[in-house]
This record gives C-alpha cells, sequence and structure tokens, in this order.
C-alpha cells in the first residue's frame, strides 16, 4: 500500500521534472525572464539554453490558475515560499505566461464565481471533464499538445478516481450507451484533449497581439457605476480609483444607491490588476473581479459575498466624462398606450435640461421634466398605442444608455431566473448556502426585467411519498431560498438530513391575468470538503 501511495504521488512531480521518456516539446516556449521565478521554481523546472522551464515555458493561464499551480507545489512538492513571494510570482507568470483578454472574458465565470449552464462542445468533454468540475476551468488554460497530455498524467497521479470518467465509466453521469463508431470507441480522454489541444493551445494570434500591446493600467480617478443584484434590483453610483504602492495596484472607494429603495452603500477596497486588464479587489465583506477593456475605458464584472460567494452585483464602470453620462433608468418597461408614465433617469453632469434634449426613441414622447439634479432627472412620458416594442435607447443630449428600456405591449409569460438552482444546508456546523430568485417579464421574446410575484414552493415528484417541500427550507416573499440546518433530522423518515429538490415557483397577476413559472431547486448537503480556494485579491 505504502509503495502504490508513493508511486502515485511521484507521477505528476517526474512529469514536472522533465524524466528522460518525456520529449522536448516540437514548439518553442515562452522563456521565464524573472530572477525570482528561476530562483524559486528551477529546482524541478529545469531550464534550457533559452530561458524556457520545463512545464512553466508551455503553460499560460489566468492569475487564479497559477496560484493553484503554486499551492499545489506548496503543498506536494515542498516549495517554500513567503506571502510576498508568492503574490509576486503570481503577478510576473500573469504577466508573461497569461491570457489574452479575448482569451479571458469567455471563462471570466471561473473567477466571478457565477453559477451557469456551461456550453459543452462535445459528450467527450463532458465525460472527461464536466463529470468532476466546470469544463471552464480547462478552458482558462492554454498548452503545449505535450502540456495538454501531461495534465492528464497528472489527474491519473493525484486522482485515481478519474480513470472512470477517462475511460468513459461514466462518472457522475452513470454508465453510457455503447459507442456507434469507431471515433466514439476511443477513450473520452483521447478525444478531449484532441479538442483541448486544437481550441485552446499556447501560441494564438490574440496572445502575440496582447503581448505586444500590453501596458500599465492607468485607472485612476472617477468611475461611474451601473448594475444590479438579483432580488434588489438596479444600483448606480461611482468609484473614485487612486493609484497604490506599484502600478498594477490601486485602492478605490465605492459609493452605490439601490434604485429601488434608495439604500446608499459605501465601501473601500484594494487591488491588483494582473497581465493588464484582470481587476481582483477586496473590501472588508465582499471581493471583486472585473475584465478591464483593452483601451482602459470601461470594465465589467462582478462584485461578491457570501459562504458559497452566491450574493453579487453585476457591474459595468466607465470613466466619467467631463460632459452628460447617462446610467439608466429606474424603470425597465413601458407599457404602450400609456399616457402618464413616470421614469428617474441616472447619470452624471445633467445641467439646464429641457425637454428637447430627452430621447427614449419612436413613439415615445417626453411630456415633462419634474425634477432634476446633476445625477438625476425625473420626467413623465407617454407611449404611442402603436409603438413597436423592443429595447430603446436612453439619450440625454449626445450621451447614449443603449439598450435601458422596453417597450412592450402585453406582458405574456415570466420565467423564474435562475431556472436551475442548487442551495445548500446549513448552520450548525457548516455555512448555509442561499439562492435568491427572481421573476422576469416577457412579451413574447422581448425581456422587460424583473417583476414583482409571489412565491412558493412545490413538490418535484422524484421518489415514492416524496415530503422534500415540507423540509427543505423556506422562501421568502421577495424570493431568497434559506436552506434547513444540515444533520440528521429525526422528524424524517428514517432520520434523513433536510436535502431534497423542489420547485420554486413564482406566480404574478396582471390585471385579470395570472401567470406562473418555476425553477428547479436542488438543495444539497454542505460542501464538507471543498476545494482550493483561489484569493488572488489583495
Amino acid at each position: 500500500m505504502k509503495l502504490a501511495l508513493v508511486l502515485i504521488l511521484t507521477i505528476p512531480a517526474f512529469a514536472q521534472r522533465g524524466g528522460p521518456k518525456v520529449q522536448s516539446p516540437p514548439e518553442a516556449g515562452i522563456p521565464v525572464t524573472d530572477p525570482l521565478v528561476i530562483a524559486k521554481c528551477s529546482g524541478c523546472h529545469h531550464q534550457d539554453e533559452k530561458g524556457n522551464l520545463t512545464r512553466i515555458s508551455w503553460e499560460r493561464t489566468t492569475p487564479e490558475g497559477w496560484e493553484q499551480a503554486i499551492k499545489r507545489m506548496v503543498r506536494l512538492n515542498g516549495l517554500t515560499l513567503k506571502p510576498e513571494e508568492a503574490r509576486a510570482i503570481v503577478k510576473s507568470l500573469s504577466a508573461t505566461h497569461g491570457l489574452a483578454p479575448e482569451e479571458a472574458r469567455p471563462v471570466m465565470y471561473i473567477p466571478e464565481r457565477r453559477s451557469i449552464d456551461e456550453s459543452l462542445p462535445n459528450d467527450s468533454i463532458r465525460q472527461a471533464c464536466a463529470s468532476c468540475h466546470p469544463v471552464g476551468r480547462a478552458r482558462s488554460w492554454r498548452r503545449s499538445k505535450d502540456e495538454w497530455d501531461l495534465l492528464v498524467a497528472m489527474h491519473r497521479g493525484y486522482f485515481t478516481v478519474a480513470e472512470q470518467s477517462f475511460r468513459g465509466g461514466g462518472g457522475r453521469n452513470g454508465p453510457q450507451p455503447a459507442p456507434q463508431s469507431a471515433e466514439n470507441a476511443r477513450p473520452a480522454v483521447d478525444q478531449a484533449i484532441e479538442y483541448l489541444a486544437k481550441d485552446f493551445p499556447l501560441s494564438t494570434p490574440e496572445w502575440a497581439a496582447w503581448r505586444a500591446r500590453m501596458r500599465a493600467p492607468k485607472l485612476s480617478g472617477r468611475w461611474l457605476i451601473s448594475g444590479s443584484q438579483a432580488g434588489r434590483g438596479k444600483v448606480t453610483g461611482e468609484m473614485q480609483i487612486e493609484p497604490g504602492a506599484s502600478e498594477d495596484e490601486f485602492t478605490a472607494n465605492v459609493k452605490l444607491t439601490y434604485v429601488k429603495d434608495g439604500t446608499a452603500v459605501t465601501r473601500s477596497s484594494k487591488s491588483v490588476v494582473f497581465s493588464g486588464y484582470s481587476w481582483r479587489g477586496r473590501t472588508s465583506d465582499w471581493r471583486e473581479v472585473m475584465w478591464i477593456a483593452p483601451d482602459q475605458s470601461a470594465m465589467e464584472g462582478r462584485w461578491f459575498w457570501g459562504a458559497y460567494d452566491e450574493f453579487g452585483i453585476d457591474v459595468t464602470l466607465r470613466r466619467a466624462p467631463d460632459g452628460i453620462s447617462v446610467l439608466g433608468a429606474d424603470q425597465s418597461m413601458l407599457k404602450t398606450g400609456a399616457t402618464a408614465q413616470r421614469v428617474r433617469i441616472f447619470g452624471d453632469n445633467f445641467s439646464n435640461l429641457i425637454v428637447a434634449d430627452l430621447d427614449f426613441g419612436s413613439g415615445v414622447s417626453v411630456k415633462r421634466i419634474v425634477e432634476q439634479t446633476p445625477q438625476r432627472v425625473t420626467v413623465d412620458v407617454a407611449v404611442d398605442a402603436k409603438a413597436i416594442a423592443g429595447k430603446r435607447d436612453i439619450s440625454v443630449r449626445r450621451a447614449v444608455a443603449p439598450n435601458a428600456i422596453a417597450v412592450y405591449n402585453a406582458i405574456d409569460h415570466i420565467k423564474v431566473s435562475p431556472d436551475t438552482a442548487i442551495a445548500r444546508l446549513g448552520g450548525t456546523t457548516f455555512p448555509k448556502g442561499f439562492q435568491q430568485f427572481e421573476a422576469v417579464a416577457y412579451d413574447h421574446t422581448v425581456e422587460l426585467g424583473p417583476v414583482d410575484a409571489e412565491w412558493s414552493v412545490e413538490e418535484f415528484y422524484s421518489v415514492y411519498g416524496d415530503d422534500d417541500k415540507e423540509f427543505v427550507g423556506t422562501l421568502s416573499a421577495s424570493g431568497l431560498f434559506t436552506p434547513n440546518v444540515e444533520g440528521p433530522n429525526p422528524k424524517r423518515r428514517f432520520s434523513r438530513n433536510n436535502y431534497g429538490d423542489v420547485w420554486v415557483v413564482a406566480t404574478y397577476k396582471n390585471g385579470d391575468t395570472t401567470l406562473t413559472a418555476k425553477s428547479y431547486l436542488v438543495v444539497a448537503v454542505p460542501l464538507y470538503v471543498r476545494w482550493d480556494q483561489p484569493e488572488v485579491a489583495q
């Protein structure tokens, strides 16, 4: 048993040290020039005459990816680092062996901690990769073909159960049907690696272009914020960014206002910008992950908190110009035929506006300005009965908020967002994992925004005598699901835990019409074992 364990743990370590059976990669690597990285890594990752370090020079990834790799080296291979050295190495590798903005943007949901239904290219990826973790983790890396192969060897060494998925044993998806062709008869992992090596190679035009144009982030100044939080609605505000200790570090002061109830929030944060565009910040209680546009004129991302990072604000930031800016409106929809609808428009540098300065597009006329301040103007509008339904821009003089409001004829259906969700029991030993739901209205295919709905829970019948509804947790009037406590429950049959699956139902009364929609909710046990948790923020 001890010998087997030694062999398992040394497979990936042997590969990292460039053992005699590992051939030199056929493509050129990316030299490592940072003296700190060389000093701390070259003991295991051998340096060649071109300045390449084995493994490292044939890989690129996000700041979170490099941090995970460093943690693995510390935990399993005896690497010793001071915290400031680890941070410096993550910065260095993110700059020289990182991703281009265009490569990182499609997988931003990974560092943003979003729960989404991933789009998977084929069943092999589903089987070999997504059986254990989001495929976005693999897509967050760029490797040479040999490095993709060595990644499989590492999985086989560290995670022996992965072989079930690699060979088509089904993993969490259970036994799979027999292959219909010789191609499908190949192991799932071979097909997956072929796809990854082709679509996520080490050398790309995007990375070559970004290496040439990458520059230090110059973000100091005032930025305007627009965003939304599920269950609480739209937010507006500003962020004042100041330079920090180095050219890629910043401090910031944030002022936010929730449009619906006027609640004000202030926070101060410290941040690092990796690779010239990856903002990672931290306040006293939330974390900031944002993608910065290559021209450094805008940012977008998610600020999140909670034991499972389940709460968050989707934000868009842009530099505050000298002139007028428009962030959005308090209303998300305007009904055709309505003659007096009041709308508050939020922005910056509003001054001496007249009705002719405001425009909602054809079929919508501004009747009068009720009130105006430098950051807000309140207007009454009328919508023609024959106005075309769809999203509209709001413009104030030359400033525009694209798709800021929708014109609709009738709300014909609603959807619950998210349409599938997970919450986790907790509160005794482990933290609870909450889930916020929203009811979103539609006029055919036009999304109109969240509406106030009545919320309830219905049984999802999956076994005989299902009683999950009575035990999994409670749903508030605002759509926030609070799970029950973890642990055996003597009130349940067989003293089962309080886990289960249910329907979350939204009911919306629209005049004489009642609309309903459902979301499927799984209430699971806590995460008893939590794997590596990236913490690349300050």
